[in-house]
Formats: C-alpha cells, sequence, structure tokens
C-alpha cells in the first residue's frame, strides 16, 4: 500500500521507516526543510539505535521517500497517518492544534477515499472530533475515515518494539477501516486488539499512567527501605517475582522524564477533570516524581553543609539510557540547583550532549568523557545509567579528589563497592562507607 505518514518526530519516524521494512511505499512528510534534507540522505534527526540503518536500507531500496510537499505524499494513498506533536499545554491539556491542521490540509488536497490513522498521542474523543471536522469541511464526496492506532514505543527499543511488541491496538468504527489496518499490520506478526475509538485512545492514557504508577511506588517503597535499613534491589525482586505484579518497571531511582510519561499523566488528569472525576491517585504518582527527581539534591545538602564551589561531576543527561531526549530529564532541575547553590559543575553524557547545551544553564562545563569529568571532582552524580557508566572501573572514582557518589540510577552492587575506598549512596540501599563498608558483608 501506499502510506503518507504526516510528522517526522520520534513517533512518525519510527513509524514510517518500520511500515517501509515490512513492504509498505511510505511518504513521509514534514515542514521543516532541514529536517527533510537530512532524512533524505538517510541521517536521522534523533539518536534511536538500528533507525539509521533501516532508513538507508529503504530509502535505497525505494521503500521511503521523504518531502516537504503534502500533495505529493497524499497523491494516491490508500492510507495517512497522522504523527504530529501533541504538545503540553499550560493547563496539562493536550495541545491539538497540529492534529487539525493535517486534518484540514487532508480535505483540501486527498481527492480519493483515505483513511487516516491518529497516531498521535490524543484525548479521549480526539478522533471523533477531527472525524467531524472532516465532514464538515470536505466538499468532494469522498470517504475519509479515522482511526486510531496509539504508538507504544519506548525511547531506545522504538525499533525492537515496532516488531516485537504485546500488541497492536486499532480502534475503528466500521469493519471496513479495521480490514484496511489489519491487512497493513499484519507482516509485523504482532497479535492485534480491536476495539472502538474511545477505548483506543483510553488504552494509551491508562497504559502509561499504569507504568508511572509501579515507578511513583517502588520509589516510595526504595525510601521507605533506607528508613528500615532494608534494600529495594532485594524487595523488587521478591515482588517481582509474583506473576500478578511482575518484574518491569521496578527500578528504583530518580524518577522518570522523556516526552511521554510526564505529559500523558498530566493529560489523563486534566481528562478525568473534564469529566468532573477527581483522579487522587495519579495525583500523588505525578507528586512522587516530582520529589523523586530531586532526591540527590536532598542527600547531597544533608552529607555537606555547602555545595559552593565543590567540582560535581555529572555522569549521563538524557532521561534514560539509548536515546538523547532531554524532555523532563532529571538532570535538568539537579544541574539547575547545583548552580544556584555556587557549585561547579561538569557533566557528561555519552549521547546526548549537544541536546543538553539547548535546556541546561550556560555555566555548566562539558567533559568528553567519563575520566575527564571525574578529574578533581568532589563529588560524583549519576543520573543515566548507561551502559558506559556502569561498567566504569571502580579505580576511576578512587581517582577523585574525593572519591564520593551519589548514585541515583543504582549502577553498582554494594558489595562490589565494600573494599573500594568509596563512600557510595544510592536509591532505597544502605550507604556504603569507607570506614564500614567490611561491616556491611
Amino acid at each position: 500500500m501506499k502510506i503518507a505518514v504526516v510528522g517526522t518526530g520520534y513517533v512518525g519516524l519510527v513509524t514510517g521507516v518500520s511500515l517501509s521494512e515490512i513492504g509498505h511505499q511510505v511518504w513521509c512528510i514534514d515542514i521543516d526543510t532541514e529536517k527533510i534534507e537530512m532524512l533524505k540522505k538517510g541521517k536521522s534527526p534523533i539518536y534511536e539505535p538500528g533507525l539509521s540503518e533501516l532508513m538507508q536500507k529503504n530509502i535505497a531500496q525505494n521503500r521511503l521517500t521523504f518531502t516537504t510537499k503534502h500533495s505529493e505524499g497524499f497523491q494516491g494513498a490508500d492510507v495517512i497517518y497522522i504523527a504530529v506533536g501533541t504538545p503540553e499545554n499550560e493547563d496539562g491539556s493536550a495541545n491539538l492544534t497540529y492534529v487539525e491542521d493535517v486534518a484540514l490540509k487532508i480535505v483540501e488536497l486527498v481527492t480519493q477515499d483515505t483513511i487516516v490513522v491518529i497516531k498521535s498521542t490524543v484525548p479521549v474523543g480526539t478522533n471523533n472530533r477531527i472525524q467531524d471536522l472532516i465532514n464538515q469541511h470536505k466538499e468532494r464526496d469522498l470517504r475519509i475515515e479515522i482511526v486510531s492506532n496509539p504508538e507504544f514505543l519506548k525511547e531506545g527499543t522504538a525499533i525492537y518494539d515496532s516488531f516485537h511488541g504485546d500488541r497492536i491496538v486499532i480502534g475503528a468504527s466500521s469493519k471496513y477501516a479495521f480490514k484496511i489496518l489489519e491487512e497493513i499490520n499484519k507482516p509485523f506478526g504482532i497479535p492485534i486488539f480491536q476495539t472502538d475509538i474511545r477505548s483506543a485512545e483510553m488504552i494509551k492514557y491508562a497504559a502509561n499512567a499504569f507504568l508511572a504508577t509501579k515507578i511513583s511506588f517502588i520509589n516510595e517503597i526504595a525510601n521507605i527501605c533506607e528508613r528500615v535499613e532494608a534494600d529495594v534491589e532485594e524487595v523488587a525482586r521478591g515482588i517481582g517475582m509474583d506473576q500478578r505484579i511482575g518484574n518491569k518497571f521496578l527500578k528504583a531511582g530518580i524518577g522518570y522524564g522523556g516526552s511521554c510519561f510526564p505529559k500523558d499523566t498530566k493529560a489523563l488528569l486534566k481528562i478525568a477533570g473534564v469529566v468532573d472525576y477527581d483522579f487522587e491517585l495519579l495525583k500523588g504518582v505525578i507528586m512522587v516524581n516530582k520529589n523523586q527527581q530531586e532526591l540527590l539534591l536532598q542527600k547531597l545538602n544533608n552529607r555537606f553543609d555547602t555545595l559552593k564551589d565543590k567540582r560535581i561531576a555529572i555522569l549521563g543527561l538524557a532521561f534514560k539510557p539509548n536515546t538523547d531526549d532531554m524532555r523532563e530529564a532529571a538532570s535538568i532541575v539537579i544541574t539547575e540547583e547545583l548552580v544556584n547553590q555556587g557549585a561547579n559543575v561538569v557533566v557528561y553524557d555519552p549521547v546526548a550532549m549537544e541536546n543538553a547545551k539547548k535546556v541546561l544553564v550556560p555555566s555548566i562545563k562539558y567533559a568528553s568523557s567519563v575520566e575527564e569529568a571525574l578529574q578533581e571532582a568532589e563529588v560524583a552524580l549519576i543520573l543515566t545509567e548507561w551502559d558506559e557508566i556502569k561498567k566504569i572501573d571502580i579505580e576511576s572514582f578512587r581517582k577523585m579528589k574525593t572519591p564520593i557518589v551519589f548514585d541515583g540510577r543504582n549502577c553498582f552492587d554494594l558489595e562490589s563497592l565494600q573494599k573500594s575506598g568509596i563512600e557510595y549512596h544510592s536509591i532505597g540501599r544502605p550507604v556504603v562507607k569507607p570506614e564500614i563498608a567490611n561491616a556491611l558483608f
């Protein structure tokens, strides 16, 4: 089939590339001329393992085309995917301006019957609203039908997820539309869940809110573990063996970030408010996460009388490993507060440095390696669990001016540090101090 994908952000680009890989003729459309020129050369504007290679492969095989012209992409398209951004408004609701603009563009340019798939994350009722908008403005006697097909990609594993996902959710109001989407997605070999449009919209928000809840829950348990001298890693393993709970998203740390969980939890809270429902649980999840992002700052301030003029190394800036995404990253809050307290901050991340420079306070310094960041450092903070950081030789910390580490992602096991001479603070686990290390095991 010929498929047009409007929007070459994270979701749109991964969707377009994946659809081309299973044999469809895909046209990816974006109004950003500079980005489109980059994509035409097979260069991805985002860091995502495996994405560039699949782009280049499918461009070479003439299954993947990039353009700034909607008319080119829409011409003869059987299906049009809308994958533009739905940024957060000041009140926490989703901004649907870009989705509506694409819908009007479809009405203006499409000359054949078309299925329109909304891939963007949108509030419940949006698909029906866009269908009404199209019906109101279309002048030709065409069948333009809206389908909800939410994405469940994880940044850092999005390409893998595209071909090994748990399910593909399709919300449609007709058997015709469902069959078209089923035919498109069949080559992925992933179970397809058919439902109504509003339930499909709700599934996306409910899934992300539930996962965010698991993260905030285990972080609350971690905070209690520290006070009762338990080890949250052991607790997580113990409860994760219960099949009703499962072991995923039970990694204690300094909270979630990125483009989905923060925005979607707030949007679901707004949706609940619109229908006069007070979603108390989700309010707690959001507040816990906000507090958790500041936890290392609290630990630092409890440990030191002052941070003024201290050289502090930050290892990891992206909100999670295997991505260069800085949206809602804990590093933003932490570096800003450290600078406010007079610390000399030097940072390192394997991939996200350029994006970090756009959002972090300008007075911090950037190192080209872990070793450079740690040189003369009095304290080291680990904010992202990159493999490179998890594999740091303990000796690298011993070369610091004072080997004191605050690990926000529990990258190291306590036993490996017991004779290291390093003072080690983590999340939900006992503090390892040089003078008491041998007594812990």
